[in-house]
């Protein structure tokens, strides 16, 4: 339990190896497999994998998730869109485009199939929040926030936390049923390293990346810092719970270029 061990070898992946997710079939799908611009299909149980899409020339995904169609959507950070994947056909189309993007970076989607997005621009240390409606509708929720970048929902749907890797910050937002944000206040910060993506487990505990430390710190609904586990790799970029019965972390990591798991006590959301 909260032991790190290797699912793939080192070096699988390019250094971008980010945001890990499942199908409904329970597949595992990590960005940026042997090279930039590709979606790597992983065994979980032996850690090989292959590749499953090559993204169009010019784009770069960062973060994996599926809506209730099924269908992959892919943050492009490089090319600026929300990219959409057929699943059977391996078609890609623009879910969303927009030139107000600076390159969406992580995003989580909730029952209604809106989608929330954090959209840092590194160079200038800022970034924006962005929400995108079902049927790929953007409407920006805020800007002139700090470089936005780990996102994700509690398992009711009602809070967003939305973290920002060099202020050291998460913020915590209610969500109301329209997707409305309102009553943002800081969760917690740090002194130091950096910060990267973020998931729920079924109490509402947020697992966070500590990106340049390499561990997944593990905060309470109310802030308390409940326990650091510690991984092989330093930085630590995305995770994501499976398994049969949900109580599998998996996590990427760019230095080691692979991927690390460990056991929980409580499944994911």
């Amino acid at each position: 339990m909260y032991e790190a061990t290797d699912l793939t070898q080192e070096n699988m992946f390019s250094q971008n190896i980010e945001g890990p997710n499942f199908d409904k079939d329970g597949n595992l799908y990590v960005v940026n497999f042997q090279q930039d611009g590709t979606i790597g299909k992983i065994n979980t149980n032996d850690g090989s994998g292959e590749i499953f899409v090559t993204l169009p020339e010019g784009s770069i995904a960062n973060s994996i998730v599926f809506n209730s169609e099924g269908n992959m959507l892919l943050a492009d950070f490089k090319g600026h869109n929300v990219l959409q994947v057929d699943m059977t056909t391996k078609k890609i189309s623009v879910y969303v485009n927009t030139k107000q993007f600076n390159q969406p970076n992580d995003f989580c989607i909730n029952s209604k199939g809106q989608l929330f997005a954090s959209d840092p621009n590194w160079k200038e240390q800022n970034g924006q929040l962005w929400r995108i409606d079902d049927g790929g509708h953007p409407v920006l929720v805020e800007h002139h926030m700090g470089t936005t970048n780990g996102i994700t929902l509690s398992p009711d749907e009602k809070i967003l936390y939305v973290n920002e890797s060099v202020q050291r910050r998460i913020w915590k937002y209610d969500v109301d049923e329209r997707g409305n944000l309102f009553n943002k206040r800081l969760f917690t910060e740090f002194p130091d390293f950096g910060l990267d993506g973020m998931k729920c487990d079924k109490k509402g505990n947020l697992y966070v990346c500590r990106h340049g430390k390499g561990v997944i710190a593990v905060f309470s609904p109310k802030g308390q810092l409940i326990r650091e586990i510690a991984l092989k790799g330093k930085l630590c970029s995305n995770l994501i719970f499976g398994g049969k019965d949900k109580k599998t972390v998996y996590v990427t990591l760019q230095d080691r270029k692979c991927i690390e798991t460990f056991r929980v006590d409580t499944p994911g959301k």
